[in-house]
Protein backbone atom coordinates (compact mmCIF):
# COMPACT_ATOMS: atom_id res chain seq x y z
CA UNK A 1 0.00 0.00 0.00
CA UNK A 2 1.17 3.46 -0.81
CA UNK A 3 2.43 5.53 2.19
CA UNK A 4 0.18 8.43 1.24
CA UNK A 5 -2.88 6.20 1.16
CA UNK A 6 -1.92 4.69 4.51
CA UNK A 7 -1.57 8.16 6.01
CA UNK A 8 -4.91 9.18 4.54
CA UNK A 9 -6.66 6.07 5.95
CA UNK A 10 -5.00 6.65 9.33
CA UNK A 11 -6.22 10.23 9.39
CA UNK A 12 -9.74 9.15 8.41
CA UNK A 13 -9.86 6.50 11.16
CA UNK A 14 -8.51 9.03 13.68
CA UNK A 15 -11.10 11.58 12.61
CA UNK A 16 -13.91 9.04 12.91
CA UNK A 17 -12.71 8.01 16.37
CA UNK A 18 -12.53 11.65 17.47
CA UNK A 19 -15.98 12.34 16.04
CA UNK A 20 -17.44 9.29 17.79
CA UNK A 21 -15.87 10.29 21.08
CA UNK A 22 -17.19 13.83 20.74
CA UNK A 23 -20.68 12.49 20.03
CA UNK A 24 -20.61 10.26 23.10
CA UNK A 25 -19.32 13.11 25.26
CA UNK A 26 -22.00 15.42 23.88
CA UNK A 27 -24.76 12.90 24.56
CA UNK A 28 -23.52 12.38 28.13
CA UNK A 29 -23.42 16.13 28.70
CA UNK A 30 -26.92 16.54 27.27
CA UNK A 31 -28.23 13.76 29.54
CA UNK A 32 -26.58 15.39 32.53
CA UNK A 33 -28.04 18.80 31.69
CA UNK A 34 -31.49 17.28 31.18
CA UNK A 35 -31.19 15.53 34.56
CA UNK A 36 -30.27 18.81 36.25
CA UNK A 37 -33.15 20.59 34.51
CA UNK A 38 -35.60 17.87 35.54
CA UNK A 39 -34.40 17.89 39.18
CA UNK A 40 -34.78 21.67 39.30
CA UNK A 41 -38.35 21.52 37.97
CA UNK A 42 -39.22 18.78 40.42
CA UNK A 43 -37.63 20.68 43.29
CA UNK A 44 -39.64 23.77 42.38
CA UNK A 45 -42.88 21.74 42.19
CA UNK A 46 -42.22 20.00 45.51
CA UNK A 47 -41.30 23.26 47.22
CA UNK A 48 -44.41 25.03 45.87
CA UNK A 49 -46.61 22.19 47.09
CA UNK A 50 -45.04 22.07 50.54
CA UNK A 51 -45.31 25.85 50.83
CA UNK A 52 -49.00 25.77 49.87
CA UNK A 53 -49.59 22.89 52.30
CA UNK A 54 -47.92 24.88 55.07
CA UNK A 55 -50.19 27.87 54.37
CA UNK A 56 -53.23 25.56 54.42
CA UNK A 57 -52.12 24.07 57.74
CA UNK A 58 -51.70 27.51 59.31
CA UNK A 59 -55.21 28.41 58.11
CA UNK A 60 -56.54 25.14 59.59
CA UNK A 61 -54.92 25.98 62.92
CA UNK A 62 -56.64 29.38 62.87
CA UNK A 63 -60.03 27.72 62.35
CA UNK A 64 -59.40 25.24 65.14
CA UNK A 65 -58.29 28.06 67.46
CA UNK A 66 -61.44 30.06 66.63
CA UNK A 67 -63.56 27.02 67.45
CA UNK A 68 -61.78 26.33 70.75
CA UNK A 69 -63.79 28.78 72.82
CA UNK A 70 -67.06 27.87 74.52
CA UNK A 71 -68.96 30.36 72.37
CA UNK A 72 -67.04 30.87 69.13
CA UNK A 73 -67.51 34.07 67.14
CA UNK A 74 -69.22 32.50 64.12
CA UNK A 75 -68.38 35.39 61.78
CA UNK A 76 -64.72 34.95 62.67
CA UNK A 77 -64.97 31.17 62.28
CA UNK A 78 -66.65 31.54 58.87
CA UNK A 79 -64.05 34.04 57.66
CA UNK A 80 -61.23 31.76 58.77
CA UNK A 81 -62.94 28.75 57.23
CA UNK A 82 -63.35 30.61 53.93
CA UNK A 83 -59.64 31.45 53.98
CA UNK A 84 -58.84 27.82 54.81
CA UNK A 85 -60.91 26.60 51.85
CA UNK A 86 -59.04 29.02 49.56
CA UNK A 87 -55.75 27.59 50.81
CA UNK A 88 -57.04 24.06 50.15
CA UNK A 89 -57.68 25.02 46.52
CA UNK A 90 -54.13 26.38 46.27
CA UNK A 91 -52.75 23.11 47.58
CA UNK A 92 -54.81 21.20 45.03
CA UNK A 93 -53.38 23.32 42.20
CA UNK A 94 -49.84 22.75 43.45
CA UNK A 95 -50.52 19.00 43.74
CA UNK A 96 -51.32 18.82 40.02
CA UNK A 97 -47.81 20.02 39.18
CA UNK A 98 -46.25 17.45 41.52
CA UNK A 99 -48.31 14.75 39.83
CA UNK A 100 -47.03 15.90 36.42
CA UNK A 101 -43.40 16.04 37.57
CA UNK A 102 -43.50 12.70 39.40
CA UNK A 103 -42.03 10.18 39.79
CA UNK A 104 -44.52 7.63 41.08
CA UNK A 105 -42.91 7.30 44.53
CA UNK A 106 -43.49 11.02 45.16
CA UNK A 107 -47.01 10.91 43.71
CA UNK A 108 -47.91 8.03 46.04
CA UNK A 109 -46.55 9.97 49.03
CA UNK A 110 -48.52 13.01 47.83
CA UNK A 111 -51.73 10.97 47.81
CA UNK A 112 -51.03 10.05 51.43
CA UNK A 113 -50.84 13.75 52.30
CA UNK A 114 -54.02 14.51 50.34
CA UNK A 115 -55.90 11.73 52.11
CA UNK A 116 -54.71 12.85 55.56
CA UNK A 117 -55.56 16.49 54.80
CA UNK A 118 -59.03 15.53 53.59
CA UNK A 119 -59.61 13.54 56.79
CA UNK A 120 -58.68 16.55 58.91
CA UNK A 121 -60.76 18.96 56.82
CA UNK A 122 -63.79 16.68 57.17
CA UNK A 123 -63.61 16.94 60.97
CA UNK A 124 -63.09 20.71 60.82
CA UNK A 125 -66.11 21.20 58.57
CA UNK A 126 -68.25 19.14 60.94
CA UNK A 127 -66.98 21.21 63.88
CA UNK A 128 -67.98 24.41 62.07
CA UNK A 129 -71.44 23.02 61.25
CA UNK A 130 -71.86 21.96 64.89
CA UNK A 131 -70.80 25.43 66.08
CA UNK A 132 -73.47 27.00 63.86
CA UNK A 133 -76.07 24.55 65.18
CA UNK A 134 -74.85 25.18 68.75
CA UNK A 135 -74.33 21.43 69.07
CA UNK A 136 -71.55 20.78 71.58
CA UNK A 137 -72.17 17.05 71.99
CA UNK A 138 -69.20 16.05 69.77
CA UNK A 139 -66.89 18.99 70.46
CA UNK A 140 -64.49 17.20 72.81
CA UNK A 141 -64.37 14.06 70.67
CA UNK A 142 -63.92 16.06 67.46
CA UNK A 143 -61.17 18.19 69.03
CA UNK A 144 -59.32 15.01 69.98
CA UNK A 145 -59.96 13.49 66.55
CA UNK A 146 -58.75 16.67 64.83
CA UNK A 147 -55.51 16.52 66.84
CA UNK A 148 -54.98 12.88 65.86
CA UNK A 149 -55.67 13.65 62.21
CA UNK A 150 -53.34 16.65 62.32
CA UNK A 151 -50.60 14.34 63.60
CA UNK A 152 -51.35 11.85 60.80
CA UNK A 153 -51.11 14.72 58.31
CA UNK A 154 -47.77 15.78 59.77
CA UNK A 155 -46.46 12.22 59.42
CA UNK A 156 -47.62 11.98 55.81
CA UNK A 157 -45.94 15.30 54.99
CA UNK A 158 -42.73 13.92 56.49
CA UNK A 159 -43.09 10.91 54.18
CA UNK A 160 -43.57 13.17 51.17
CA UNK A 161 -40.49 15.19 52.09
CA UNK A 162 -38.45 11.99 52.41
CA UNK A 163 -39.67 10.69 49.04
CA UNK A 164 -38.97 14.03 47.35
CA UNK A 165 -35.52 14.27 48.89
CA UNK A 166 -34.73 10.75 47.74
CA UNK A 167 -35.73 11.60 44.18
CA UNK A 168 -33.80 14.87 44.14
CA UNK A 169 -30.70 13.18 45.57
CA UNK A 170 -30.80 10.36 43.03
CA UNK A 171 -28.91 11.58 39.97
CA UNK A 172 -30.43 8.84 37.81
CA UNK A 173 -34.11 9.78 38.42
Amino acid sequence: MDAGLTALLGAAVGSLATLGSAMLTGRAAARSQFGQWRRQHRRDAYAAYLGAAYDRDVAADAVRDALATDRPDLEDVDAKMEYFEAQVRGVQRAAEIVILEGPQVVVEALYGVVHAADDLAEVMRRMVRDAHAENTSRKAADTTLASAREHALYQSVKGLRAAATGVLDDSET
